[in-house]
């Protein structure tokens, strides 16, 4: 959302399911005498419906639940619209990810002050995103290991990028077979089979025997036509 932050109060809903820390969050916010905290939701059903009634400029939502910080709830939100900022727990996780997917424009650690809070808040008013550099680094980390599996190879790639010999090829290399011992089984010649293993390291993105015989083992489970 592209809004402009000109000294105007800004209205905040806060969603957090625990009693205490959302009366705690609340206290700290409205010490800022630019922000009013205009709702207050314990559940998901009521953020959704506060959200829709009283139009805040920015939900303040805890990032550490599953209830409030799902896709979904993210969407609903900022279709009304209003911004999402999220209080992220110490250890983060895919959640807080698919939060960012799904639109939420700032992350805040939970142990920040109140200094640190009413900045986000007001840099996100003003039409910026905001994002707590602690958070950068595991956030990456997340990041990199969603794309590690996503790039792992699976049945359905493999199946489709291979020809049926050379997924034989395939699964008789996760079995440890040298090219020679492939050779035999296949009742082809050993050039051939270094042909067919170039042509599937190739097609699946993968630089080495290793690498085949790991996604055998961990990205695929193996079902080929081996010769009786």
């Amino acid at each position: 959302m592209q809004r402009r932050y000109r000294g105007m109060t800004i209205k905040l809903l806060v969603a957090h399911a625990e009693g205490l820390t959302r009366t705690g969050i609340v206290q700290i916010l409205q010490t800022a005498g630019d922000m009013a905290v205009v709702a207050q939701a314990a559940t998901r059903h009521q953020m959704t419906r506060l959200t829709a009634l009283c139009r805040p400029d920015i939900v303040v939502m805890d990032g550490g639940s599953g209830e409030f910080c799902e896709p979904e709830a993210i969407r609903e939100t900022i279709g009304t619209p209003a911004d999402v900022l999220l209080l992220t727990p110490p250890r983060l996780d895919g959640r807080l990810l698919r939060a960012l997917e799904a639109g939420a424009v700032g992350f805040v650690p939970m142990d920040s002050t109140a200094r640190e809070l009413h900045n986000a808040v007001r840099l996100i008013a003003g039409g910026n995103g905001f994002m707590d550099p602690t958070i950068i680094r595991p956030l990456t980390r997340v990041i990199s290991r969603r794309t590690a599996r996503e790039a792992e190879p699976s049945d359905d790639r493999i199946s489709a990028l291979l020809t049926p010999r050379e997924r034989q090829v395939l699964a008789f290399i996760g079995q440890g077979l040298p090219n020679a011992r492939i050779a035999q089984q296949l009742m082809v010649s050993e050039n051939t089979v270094k042909t067919h293993v170039s042509r599937l390291l190739a097609k699946l993105g993968l630089h080495s025997r290793v690498e085949a015989a790991l996604a055998v083992r961990d990205g695929w489970n193996g079902r080929a036509t081996l010769p009786g």
